[in-house]
Order: C-alpha cells, then structure tokens, then sequence
C-alpha cells in the first residue's frame, strides 16, 4: 500500500509540471505520458500510455527517436532542438533533454523533458510583422555609418584564421595602414569593417570604394572631389576623403587603380593633404586607409600593377584571409550559421544539414570560397520543404560534378588491386620466361627475385609447365 502511494504521488508531481514529460521501458513501450505531452503531440494519454513509441508516432524510426536512441545508447542528449506538426497539423517548436533511467548498472528506460518554444515563437514572428509594418511607414531608408560588421560576424574555427582575426584586433587598436589579401568571396569587407568598428574611429564614417575599372579621371574626380566650374557640368562636390574625415576611407582592389593615379594617392597619404579637381584650395584631411586586394601584391608588384613605393607606404599591417578550401573545419559551421540566417529572412524552420551535404560541402573546393557557399545554403533554404536540407535542395550544377564522376566511375569498372597485381605479376613472368626460353634461373636474374620465389609464383599462377632448368 505505501509503495502504491509512492506511485501515486510521483505521478501526480509529473503531472503537474508544465513541460511534456515522457517516458519509456528498456522496450521502447510508454510508461509515463503527461498531460503537457499529450497536448503538444495531439493525442489522449490513454493512446499512448502502454503502447510502443513507434507505434503511436509511425513519423519516427529507431534513429529519428531520441528515447529509442537514449535506451540503446545510455547517453543522455540534452537540449536539442525538434520542430514537428503534431497530429493535429499544428507545429510545434520545443527543446528537448532526454536521460538514460538506470537501476545499478542496467539501464531500464528513458525520460525526455520537453519545453514548449512554439508559443514564444509565435509572439518573435507576431513582433517581427509589427516591425516590419513600421519599417513601411517610413519614407526613406534607415541611414547607417556603413560598416555594419563586427567581430561575431567573423566565424571561424581554423586556428590559422583566429590567429588571422588576433592580428585584425591588433591592427584596430592602430591608425596606420592595412593591406588586406584575399581570394574573392573570403570575406575581406568583413574584416575590414570589423577593424574600423573595433578602432578609435568606429563613431567616425566608413566610405568604401571599389577601385576596379575607374578611369583614372574620374577615380581622381570620386576620392579628391571636384570644383564648380572646373569642366562642364562640375559642380562643388567633396569626395570621399573629405567624407571620411575622422574615419577610415576603404579602397578595394586597389591595384585595378591606374599606375599615374597611384602616385597621386601616395602623396596623399604622405601629407595627408587633397585638393579638389579643378579647385585651389587644399583640405588637410584626417582618414585612416585600409586596402584590400584579390592578388598578392607581390604577384602585384612583379606584375607592375602596383608602385613598389605605394606598397611600402601601405603595408604597415599585412592581413592575408586564408581560402575556404584551406580551412575545411569552418565549412559546416558557416553553413549552419548561414542556415539560421535564412531561417529568419525567409521565414522557415530549418533546423538540420544532412551529414551527406556536409560531407559533399567539404569535399568541394569552393572557387568562390564563403560567399559561394552562402548563396548555396540560401539556394538550399529557398527550396526546402522540411526541416532539413539534404542533398536534392542544392543548386544542381553543384551536383553535377558529382554525378559526372559517379558516371566515370560505372563505366571505368575498375578491377580490385588485388586482381590488377596479379594479372600484373603474371605476365611479367611470362614474358622473362619467353625471354630466357623458359629458363627459370634466367628469369629470375631478370625479375631481381629467387628462384625458390619465381617457382612458388608460378605455381600460383598455373604457369609450373613453363619452366625449364
């Protein structure tokens, strides 16, 4: 009777926790299914109660069933996310921690502890239309300082590129020039931003210009401004530097920059004094210059795309970004970051990347580097119509590669390296023998081996009748 009572009141306690608890025999069949559990799935609690999981949830297998997966491994798994429309078609959003429930050594079941996010979720969205309907009202754009990245925004697990980002903190505390090399797409802009917010100057302006292209006249015309009057049509107009006076002034590709122009800059940067095109007067300015380049500067330099003395004056700091093929360990952790980021733009529920994609993902090798696989994950959101991405949700000429070499593959047919050895072996034999005439002392003074070894080989191979002594 008093262990009867026991029962009782443990059950009435679970009961009356408000988070989904349920729990489960060494078998897998429902042994404790509250209230809360009941609601968030749909179902009445005598549906489930002694009834296997599988069963009643027929969504689930042996490895999408955390409980199943807890009783067979005895490994608790906490805090993991699960997005599911239960069988009522709501969809819910909890948290789930599931625990191995053991007697001595043997575990005889599991428990999982569910918390309720859908609520919490329907209130951000709710919150994220009002603003949205804010944003409408307004006539003109939001006006931002132009450099919107900082630090947390520069992701990265690659010891190489914390050491890369250590070096972009040092070079923030400073004001003297930077040289940021990167292949296209590695997210240079990024880090340049994330200096300039991190410096001195970060309430001052951040202008960015990219240099490629830009005829000399009127690259001279967009960074020095110009005079009214000066040429037909110009008017009073100040250029970059005057507007990035009291910042940084960020020059991309810069060694697109013509060569006569080049010059002009340095003298800038020696006296820190512009004049506008066309104009007298002259403007001291106070702006610090980072540059960045998608070629080495001394390929650059070798090249003669870039004056050797311009190169000197800004290569004070030197930040190189290390290409995405070159850091293999960062690949998942910016596709699921980029998945949570298009899970709120896009307003999905996304919460896994099938291992496969993964594993195809880092066997690319990503010409484009981060911004490529960002347009790849935002494809994949895009078209995704579950909560996880797998491998027929990316863009199909990512795919291509693959099937090609699958296809190569299947009409190659190649043999086992066993069988190519010995088939190999065999008739290298054969022709020493054909050489010496059958002569096996011969033969083997050929192929660098015993004789004792040749015999034994060619009695494996059935060629015992071709010997001659």
């Amino acid at each position: 009777m008093k262990s009867f009572e026991t029962k009782q009141m443990l059950e009435a306690i679970l009961g009356s926790i408000d988070e989904a608890i349920h729990a489960v025999n060494s078998e897998g069949i429902t042994i404790f299914y509250n209230k809360v559990a009941a609601k968030h799935d749909g179902v009445e609690i005598d549906e489930v109660l002694g009834k296997h999981v599988l069963e009643v949830f027929p969504s689930l297998n042996n490895e999408t069933s955390t409980l199943l997966k807890v009783v067979e491994t005895g490994k608790p798994i906490y805090q993991q996310s699960q997005t599911y429309k239960n069988t009522k078609g709501v969809l819910i959003d909890t948290i789930n921690t599931t625990l191995p429930i053991k007697v001595g050594d043997r575990i005889v079941g599991a428990i999982e502890i569910a918390k309720d996010l859908s609520r919490v979720k329907q209130l951000s969205q709710k919150l994220h239309e009002l603003q949205e309907r804010v944003v409408t009202q307004k006539t003109k754009p939001t006006t931002i300082s132009g450099a919107k990245y900082h630090w947390d925004d520069f992701i990265t697990a690659s010891e190489t590129m914390k050491n890369v980002k250590a070096h972009a903190k040092r070079a923030a505390c400073s004001t003297s020039p930077v040289i940021v090399y990167g292949e296209t797409g590695t997210g240079k802009e990024l880090l340049v931003q994330s200096i300039h917010n991190a410096s001195p100057r970060s309430n001052g302006p951040f202008i960015a210009q990219n240099c490629a292209s830009l005829p000399e006249s009127l690259l001279e015309s967009i960074l020095f401004g110009t005079k009214k009057g000066s040429f037909t049509g110009s008017v009073d107009r100040a250029g970059l530097f005057e507007l990035a006076h009291g910042g940084t002034l960020f020059l991309d590709e810069i060694h697109a920059m013509p060569l006569d122009f080049q010059t002009k800059l340095l003298r800038v940067l020696e006296d820190g004094v512009i004049r506008r095109v066309g104009g007298m007067e002259s403007y001291a300015v106070d702006v610090r210059i980072i540059v960045a380049m998608n070629e080495h500067p001394l390929d650059c330099l070798e090249k003669n795309t870039l004056r050797i003395d311009l190169y000197y004056r800004l290569n004070v700091f030197f930040i190189g970004i290390v290409p995405l093929r070159e850091r293999k360990e960062d690949i998942s952790l910016l596709a699921n970051h980029f998945m949570k980021k298009y899970n709120y733009q896009l307003n999905k529920f996304v919460i896994k990347i099938d291992d496969k994609v993964i594993l195809l993902l880092e066997g690319l090798e990503w010409p484009g580097n981060v911004r490529e696989l960002e347009n790849t994950i935002e494809y994949a959101m895009n078209v995704v119509d579950g909560d996880t991405i797998k491998l027929e949700h990316l863009p199909p000429i990512l795919k291509e590669p693959v099937e090609t070499i699958s296809v190569m593959e299947e009409k190659t047919l190649l043999k086992p390296l066993r069988v190519a050895v010995e088939q190999t072996e065999r008739k290298m034999i054969l022709q020493a023998l054909s050489i010496t005439k059958g002569n096996v002392v011969k033969a083997s003074n050929i192929l660098k081996i015993p004789r004792q070894t040749l015999q034994y080989k060619m009695k494996k191979h059935g060629l015992i009748g071709e010997e001659k002594e």
